[in-house]
């Protein structure tokens, strides 16, 4: 008498390899797009008239929530079709209400402008979640990580295709420089306080190498000081919660955008 519990037919058995090498060739197709390029950060800026890097922040820790609500299927899209020359998306947890996933989910919208995967990046296993949620750039912080340790994620992340935007705020972080990352960013927001002045980013930029593309971030409110930054040298502004406060954060970023260009 035959098994029937241990029996497989030959049709039953073909399926099942047929299934099989389906869902290799996915899992192949999967890892190209994993390494192919992504757009280009630094090419963006440099191409912008504005260098808006518009930033989907939900919360902060200084401020409590800022759009709790705040959707990453839309509102990346919206600042994609408002003018924005890349995205930044927060994607802390505990501190800033964010997720991996909120970059999967403005690319599956339609986003494909460059996005930057901003969190605090101590880790090269958060460099290869940067890379399969679909980000472009990676921030580093050098307050965060020995030299050497910046160094060392910094040929990660270009191993896997990605960009570095290497943040600095003090004239001691300047010497991370040196390290070569697609681009120089200053942060006007000192991460132990977080008070923020923007006087930061023009007290610093000359002592930035000239080659440097360079880019300010937090605490940009106005029209005024993107044009007087762009005129010291930066290329990329980062503004994140000045867009998010409002209630159509794509209309604030294209009105900012038109004062920023019309006056």
């Amino acid at each position: 008498m035959t098994n029937d519990s241990n029996h497989v037919s030959p049709r039953g058995a073909a399926i099942g390899a047929d299934i099989l090498k389906e869902i290799i060739a996915h899992k192949h197709e999967e890892m190209e797009r994993l390494y192919a390029p992504k757009p280009s950060l630094r090419q963006a800026l440099l191409q912008s008239e504005t260098g808006i890097i518009a930033e989907f922040k939900r919360r902060s820790p200084s401020k409590g929530w800022i759009n709790e609500q705040g959707r990453a299927d839309s509102i990346p899209l919206a600042y994609e079709h408002n003018g924005a020359a890349a995205i930044s998306i927060l994607t802390d947890e505990h501190y800033f209400g964010g997720s991996d996933d909120f970059i999967r989910q403005a690319r599956q919208s339609g986003v494909s402008l460059p996005i930057l995967y901003k969190n605090f990046v101590v880790d090269e296993a958060q460099l290869y979640a940067a890379a399969l949620c679909g980000a472009s750039a990676v921030l580093l912080i050098a307050s965060c990580l020995s030299k050497a340790k910046c160094k060392s994620l910094i040929e990660k992340t270009h191993a896997l295709g990605l960009e570095v935007l290497l943040e600095m705020h003090s004239e001691s972080e300047l010497a991370y420089a040196e390290l070569e990352p697609d681009l120089c960013g200053i942060n006007n927001r000192n991460l132990g306080s977080f008070v923020t002045n923007v006087e930061n980013s023009f007290r610093l930029a000359e002592r930035l190498p000239e080659q440097a593309v360079k880019v300010s971030e937090s605490g940009i409110s106005s029209p005024d000081v993107v044009r007087a930054l762009r005129e010291a040298g930066f290329r990329g502004f980062l503004i994140g919660e000045h867009f998010m406060k409002k209630p159509d954060p794509g209309k604030a970023l294209s009105d900012f955008i038109t004062k920023c260009t019309t006056q």
